[in-house]
């Protein structure tokens, strides 16, 4: 199994990943004349995880214990903490909350124990299609559904007004061009060069009908391309004019979620594309009189913007989706606690305490989170619609890629710049280039 992680996982970790996999990891064990403890690594959050845990805990009335480790808060760093202990064989690692796009990664170097086929069958059951995909490699689920994140447009009702537009039908990426332009306000964007770029990109091109990365061939490292096609092309032609049009604002280049969501906070921002964290934020706000209430009073939703008028958009699909690790010692009592951290009670319970969206798509309904949640059915129908981000064991290196031969987004040129991360990715997996 070492050698085979060695030669399968991202080359980025190249000499850390073999020196780590020298080291012995010790798991916790069993308490003596005590229940199995499971350790769940868990990404930072406002607490939900932990009480999910403690809840688990006493459902199962001494069967298993269930405690959490906390990994850091950037999930490239999460990735890289636990492919150095999975590397290490480490045992300790009974469960752990993955960030979808580094599945495949960890499901092709054997580090995920298999899903049991009844699991596979009852974790599946009414979940949203993107949280499917997103948990699933070569065909088979591999992790189980937790949560599942998407981006909505959101936008200034009274602005959206004035500047002409009707959210009630779908709008494009060239009509909110305009209408920032027109009304002298931005549209707020994730331009920074961070992991949020790779998310704008890949949902342009998708929205598009094209992929990032069109099909994984039967070496995980060499995969098929589609960066320089039409659906790239078009998605470049958008990132540049949001660019160079100006209405991305002055700090494009350096802005993420937390900075968007200020600029349509105090509105400089009509429109912008986000996550459903910016709700229960302005609520926060409202509550501790740092916000109008006026504020989010004025806040609408409607699903992704489109790129082609008569193409449905495919939103970012984000999240998280929980891996049992191959080396625990305790990898049925891991799958019986990964299924109570999923169940219906606990995604509403999480999504009301945390603001993260349920995979589960009955929770939309419950009266609770509607009421908490006036946009709830929106979420669901961006995530049935939504489109992960490319779906390859090296994606770490798509990304890094990406990431720099796209930012700034308004130096972008369609028809060049697909050529270069094109070429650009295929150097780095062929280990002719670093990022």
């Amino acid at each position: 199994m070492q050698v085979r992680a060695a030669r399968t996982i991202a080359p980025t970790l190249g000499a850390a990943v073999l020196a780590v996999g020298a080291l012995t990891a010790c798991g916790a064990g069993p308490a003596p004349g005590g229940a199995p403890p499971l350790t769940w690594y868990v990404n930072p959050d406002d607490g939900g995880q932990e009480d999910i845990a403690a809840r688990c805990t006493e459902a199962a009335a001494g069967r298993y214990t269930v405690s959490t480790s906390l990994l850091p808060r950037e999930s490239s760093d999460q990735r890289l903490e636990l492919v150095r202990r999975l590397a290490a064989d480490d045992p300790s690692i009974d469960i752990m909350s993955l960030d979808p796009p580094y599945v495949p990664e960890l499901a092709e170097a054997g580090f995920l124990a298999p899903v049991p086929s009844d699991v596979a069958e009852r974790v599946s059951e009414g979940v949203v299609a993107s949280a499917l995909e997103g948990s699933s490699w070569g065909g088979e689920l591999v992790a189980v559904p937790f949560w599942a994140n998407t981006q909505l447009l959101w936008y200034r009702t009274s602005q959206a007004t004035a500047a002409g537009l009707d959210m009630s039908q779908p709008v494009t990426w060239r009509q909110l061009i305009d209408a920032s332009a027109a009304s002298g306000t931005e549209l707020a964007v994730q331009g920074a060069r961070a992991e949020s770029l790779t998310v704008w990109l890949n949902a342009l091109v998708e929205s598009a009908g094209g992929q990032i990365v069109t099909q994984t061939s039967s070496d995980a490292a060499q995969p098929t391309l589609g960066l320089d096609s039409e659906a790239g092309r078009e998605a470049a032609a958008i990132m540049r004019d949001v660019g160079r049009s100006g209405v991305g604002g002055p700090s494009l280049t350096t802005s993420g979620e937390a900075e968007n969501a200020a600029a349509f906070q105090d509105g400089r921002a009509t429109f912008m594309v986000n996550w459903p964290f910016v709700w229960p934020q302005a609520l926060a706000g409202v509550q501790g009189r740092t916000l109008a209430a006026s504020v989010p009073q004025d806040y609408g939703w409607a699903l992704y913007p489109r790129v082609d008028a008569d193409r449905p958009s495919a939103p970012p699909y984000g999240g998280i989706n929980l891996g049992v690790g191959a080396f625990s010692e305790n990898v049925d009592l891991a799958y019986e606690a990964a299924e109570c951290i999923t169940s219906a009670q606990h995604q509403t319970s999480y999504f009301l305490s945390d603001g993260n969206p349920p995979s589960r798509a009955s929770v939309y309904d419950d009266p609770a989170v509607t009421a908490a949640f006036p946009m709830a059915a929106a979420i669901r129908e961006s995530l049935e619609l939504a489109a992960p981000r490319p779906r390859t064991a090296y994606y770490s290196e798509v990304s890094g890629s990406i990431q720099r031969e796209y930012h700034p987004p308004g130096s972008v040129v369609p028809g060049r710049t697909g050529e270069e991360a094109t070429e650009l990715i295929t150097d780095v997996l062929a280990k002719e280039a670093l990022l």
